[in-house]
């Protein structure tokens, strides 16, 4: 029996490679949340109908290929999966279920930028989170980062250089920020919007509209552009003149949505004016990276998630609405279940509370909420 670590589940499937998954928690849990992927096939079944054996089943399980079984934490799955051994099939299992799969971050090269850096994203596949890193020289600087910050921290070690600036671009509410722990841990300044951060209970930068900071010897720009609607603070960040790193206001396939404070009617009308008239003003060229992907088509053949601006206005229906009226309704009327402890994890984001480690991973489990369906 073979233990799978979820880098390579991660690996395969933003490869788009074939993964049958026998998931063994219970249907609710699997509905909510599971492995997802083009070449990802499943079998649902709750692991205590398998303890007298996979007889029942049999016809429906895979004989030429390995069996990945997953549950919540992985107890359940090792039980199953001997069974399964037992019985003469090609079996392995998740280590740490899918605690671990939530946890995951997949660095993928963006780009060689232009002034000289390297521009990195790290894709939470499991969770639908994306950060990144600017590496210029020797300085690095990091977006949006998780609260798994050792990644980050032995990334930018690895690569000699040292994180100088740690920036957010709105106060999350689906997932607990590192930034702080990161800014803590090498010296690094903290920036967070102010209008985002009036809760706060620490000392932080103010990301104003006109902010630039300077990464490196090489200069490479990361200009702040305000762009409220998702929350009131929420701002984006041009890199190198190349890259619009949208946060929680743009995606791929979607848009954000602006109720996680509770004032989606008074924030909508900002989400409009970002989307249809600042984002409107800028370069189409531009590639714009977001905070977050819905679902597994939103990933490039390499892993990446990133889209040019122009392809967006054409294909986003998110920015298609022409009728103010029609995008209210779009916005407000469209909005998926709200995050799990999504008030507890703006809290935390704002340091009013401090969580153990056991409860961050509770409060983060399932899948990311953030856009308008």
């Amino acid at each position: 029996m073979r233990t799978v670590q979820a880098g390579e589940v991660a690996k395969k499937v933003m490869a788009k490679q074939s993964l049958f998954i026998l998931d063994v928690r219970n249907q609710d849990s699997f509905e909510d949340w599971k492995i997802e992927g083009e070449q990802v096939r499943h079998l649902n079944v709750p692991y205590f109908e398998l303890l007298d054996g996979a007889e029942g089943i049999a016809d429906q399980l895979p004989k030429d290929q390995e069996i990945l079984v997953v549950c919540a934490k992985e107890g359940s799955s090792i039980m199953v999966a001997e069974i399964l051994e037992e019985e003469g099939y090609d079996v392995a299992y998740l280590a740490g279920g899918m605690k671990a799969w939530s946890e995951h971050l997949e660095p993928v090269k963006v780009a060689d930028l232009k002034s000289g850096g390297e521009l990195y994203q790290f894709v939470r596949i499991g969770k639908g989170c994306l950060s990144y890193m600017v590496i210029s020289g020797r300085e690095a600087a990091i977006v949006d980062a998780t609260r798994m910050t050792d990644v980050f921290l032995d990334f930018a070690a690895e690569r000699g250089a040292t994180i100088t600036h740690v920036l957010d671009t709105h106060l999350h509410a689906d997932h607990i920020s590192g930034g702080r722990q990161i800014a803590q841990a090498t010296g690094a300044t903290y920036w967070l919007p102010p209008k985002d951060a009036e809760e706060v209970v620490f000392d932080y930068a103010a990301l104003e509209g006109d902010t630039i900071i300077e990464i490196g010897t090489t200069k490479i720009d990361i200009q702040a552009l305000y762009s409220p609607g998702h929350t009131i603070g929420s701002t984006s960040f041009i890199v190198d003149d190349s890259y619009l790193l949208t946060g929680d206001i743009l995606f791929i396939d979607s848009i954000g949505r602006p109720d996680l404070a509770g004032l989606a009617e008074d924030w909508v009308s900002d989400l409009r004016e970002s989307l249809y008239k600042r984002y409107q003003e800028l370069s189409g060229d531009l590639v714009v990276l977001p905070a977050h992907f819905t679902i597994m088509e939103e990933l490039n053949e390499d892993g990446s998630v990133a889209e040019k601006l122009s392809v967006l206005y054409e294909r986003n229906h998110g920015l298609n609405v022409k009728d103010e009226e029609q995008f209210r309704q779009l916005v407000t009327g469209n909005l998926p279940p709200q995050p799990n402890a999504y008030q507890e994890i703006r809290q935390t984001n704002m340091g009013k509370i401090t969580p153990d480690e056991d409860r961050q991973r509770e409060m983060e489990i399932g899948p990311n909420r953030c856009a308008v369906r």
